[in-house]
């Protein structure tokens, strides 16, 4: 049933986009022709030029959005992610757009040597009305869905065997969702203790041997098996017992206390494989991060390069010493590679103590240096790093090879961070989790942005690093 309604959601967006894309394009030929807020600079073109369009942007919006997951239906996803995914949708729809105009010039008249041309202002304003229109009906029918699922009054009414962590966490995803056309109506769990807590707000209706008298007295429709791995036997019973119930049976695999990162479900030869370590930054994503890495990159370093000269004055002339240092540190899949910064310290700074941590008013620092690391201007080459591939402008920082050493004996799932790229700003750097702080702490960060990262993430964490800047333990 909750295919079914996934399908009908799917369906309903794909018409509120295509109702979008013609408001759009309409809109756009007003705003450019009609009201002229971009000044003509010639004679109104007719309508019928542009109408020829609309076809191909009907055709070729959807299918960009498809292949951005925004008709892939999920029972949880943040409203900032896919309004992210609507605008680099929108961006690669209105550039390939713009290519087939380009490409496809029409003559102005029947064996006219001269071509008709399409206005890249009306594409520009087309491209930020597709956008808000797509985003605001998707809004709308979001809501529509949802009370059209509460005032129907066919929910499908849902029980989850089993209070614990998994079973907590899987029921409030579903109470959150109600515009799924669900309703939760509690657990079933053998535990006593469990009994008066209303794991996620709702009841424990019972133990999992009166699994049959509550399913006929609530009349339920789904059953969710949130048991634990010890529980099997168990679990062996309730299937047991919902197999002579005419009630539909899903399986929630009890995988997290041994997934490093969030796990997916892959097939060989039809036998379902789950993988407990799978990254959501692969593929396209990782196709796409790479190439706003590529031009944020190199625009910063062609608006930073007229600064260097002053910045790179100022620690020569302090101890007539080299500009730029160099570190080796570990980054994607264990390699190593060769870290820039500019120099803060005083020359072979760690000759006598070998590597150490760096400290708040650490004596091997300059003082141009400590007013450089204090702002985190040190870390501004690299820019290169990012530029050649070593690093990514988001993702967690990357350490040296003899911390590494040390940091994997104790913390077992420290090198899952070494599954993405390192990163010039992390999740942790913009909460304080940086220089001499908690590496349990860092982690832990590091870890929630690998197992949920999105664009919309990086987006957030670039903002947070202007706006506040990395100030925070910057020792």
């Amino acid at each position: 049933m909750i295919h079914q309604r996934f399908r009908i959601a799917a369906a309903a967006h794909l018409f509120g986009d295509l109702v979008a894309t013609a408001l759009a394009f309409f809109g756009a030929w007003a705003l450019r022709f009609e009201l002229e807020v971009v000044p003509l600079t010639k004679t109104a073109p007719d309508l019928w030029r542009y109408l020829e369009l609309l076809p191909v942007a009907l055709v070729l919006f959807p299918v960009v959005f498809y292949f951005h997951g925004l008709y892939r239906q999920r029972l949880y996803r943040a409203r900032v992610d896919e309004t992210v995914s609507v605008l680099l949708a929108v961006i690669l729809g209105t550039v390939l757009l713009s290519g087939i105009t380009s490409w496809y010039r029409p003559a102005l008249a029947p064996g006219s040597i001269e071509y008709f041309t399409y206005s890249r202002a009306f594409l520009a304003l087309f491209a930020a009305l597709e956008l808000v229109s797509v985003v605001t009906l998707r809004v709308a029918i979001r809501g529509l869905l949802r009370s059209a699922s509460l005032h129907a009054g066919n929910l499908q009414r849902i029980l989850v065997v089993g209070a614990g962590e998994l079973g907590t966490d899987i029921a409030a995803k579903l109470v959150a969702h109600r515009d799924f056309g669900v309703e939760v109506i509690g657990f079933l769990d053998d535990d006593p203790a469990k009994r008066n807590l209303r794991p996620a707000g709702l009841p424990v209706l019972g133990e999992t041997a009166e699994l049959q008298r509550v399913i006929d007295e609530n009349r339920i429709d789904q059953v969710f098996i949130a048991l634990p791995l010890e529980a099997h036997k168990k679990m062996m019973q309730v299937l047991h017992t919902v197999g002579s119930e005419c009630v539909e049976v899903k399986l929630v695999p009890d995988i997290l206390q041994y997934a490093t990162i969030k796990a997916t479900l892959e097939e060989l030869d039809g036998t379902p494989i789950i993988n407990l370590s799978q990254v959501p930054l692969q593929g396209w994503h990782s196709l796409v991060k790479r190439v706003l890495d590529l031009v944020f990159s190199a625009a910063g370093i062609v608006v930073l390069l007229p600064f260097l000269p002053f910045v790179a004055l100022a620690i020569w002339l302090e101890d007539r010493g080299p500009i730029f240092y160099s570190q080796e540190r570990m980054g994607l899949d264990g390699r190593p590679f060769m870290i820039w910064k500019l120099r803060s310290m005083r020359r072979n700074a760690e000759a006598s103590t070998g590597p150490v941590w760096a400290v708040e008013d650490d004596p091997r620092r300059t003082r141009f240096g400590s007013f450089i690391r204090r702002w985190s201007i040190d870390e501004l080459p690299q820019l290169w790093n990012v530029l050649v591939g070593d690093m990514s402008l988001v993702g967690p920082r990357p350490e040296r090879p003899t911390f590494v050493a040390e940091f994997r004996k104790h913390l077992p799932q420290y090198m899952v961070r070494h599954r993405v790229k390192s990163g010039i700003t992390g999740w942790a750097q913009v909460h304080g989790w940086r220089g001499n702080t908690s590496i349990r702490k860092r982690l832990e960060f590091d870890l929630y942005y690998i197992e949920n990262w999105s664009l919309g993430l990086d987006f957030k964490i670039l903002w947070m690093t202007l706006r506040h800047g990395l100030r925070l333990n910057a020792h």
